[in-house]
């Protein structure tokens, strides 16, 4: 498609946020086949700037080891494309979504991550069993419902399901995880972690049972974690 050449509608200011944003998401999608959470074009990362209701995002059908600041795409916060010279991912309606209704988050993330995906098929929570489940996600991480692409009904199902729980992940059922956070990098972030205790967590099952922690025990791991640990 042709380059839509909005920015010229913007300041100074909200231009340089977005070439900055663009470097940013453009580095952060490398660590996605760092970590092994995605195959061939599958997957994306999504950031929200601060100065104006936009977010950059990765276009849809190419490549991680093609992709550039350049080649990132810019959107309003109803999924339309802004500025780029790429169709924006087809997972953009859900991102949009998620940032019209949760003003606390400014970045986004989905995978098709093995383990984590493997639970969502199962329809499955991951149940706390780990210090580190108790620290990241502060419980289980949830299922949210079946939902297609092509509108809101991804978005509404993370929003929903996401608005009630402590973690920043979400199993969307029959599809994958949506991770998301205080900008794109803790977004990722809870993408890498979501994998590690969905694969530990089936593995510990296939010895037997594994061992709730109690959930006054949760509370406390998640305070001391998330307001003490690294401050």
């Amino acid at each position: 498609m042709s380059a839509v050449t909005g920015l010229s509608a913007y300041t100074a200011e909200v231009q340089a946020e977005i070439a900055e944003v663009r470097e940013t998401v453009a580095r952060l999608h490398a660590e996605l086949p760092r970590w092994e959470l995605v195959v061939w074009t599958a997957g994306n990362v999504s950031q929200r700037l601060t100065s104006a209701p936009l977010f950059v995002i990765k276009p849809s059908g190419v490549t991680y080891d093609e992709l550039t600041a350049e080649s990132m795409v810019v959107c309003d916060l109803d999924g339309n494309l802004v500025d780029g010279t790429r169709n924006p991912s087809s997972d953009t309606a859900a991102h949009a979504y998620v940032y019209r209704n949760m003003d606390r988050v400014g970045g986004v993330v989905h995978t098709h991550s093995t383990y984590a995906t493997a639970w969502a098929a199962r329809a499955e929570p991951v149940p706390c069993v780990l210090t580190m489940m108790a620290d990241e996600f502060g419980g289980d991480v949830p299922v949210g419902p079946f939902a297609l692409i092509g509108d809101d009904s991804i978005g509404k199902g993370i929003v929903d399901t996401l608005s009630t729980s402590r973690s920043p992940a979400v199993l969307m059922r029959n599809h994958g995880p949506f991770t998301i956070g205080k900008n794109a990098k803790a977004a990722v972030k809870a993408a890498v972690m979501v994998e590690e205790v969905a694969r530990t967590v089936h593995i510990s099952r296939q010895l037997g049972e594994p061992t709730r922690i109690p959930q006054e025990q949760i509370d406390s791991l998640y305070d001391r974690y998330q307001n003490v640990y690294g401050r």
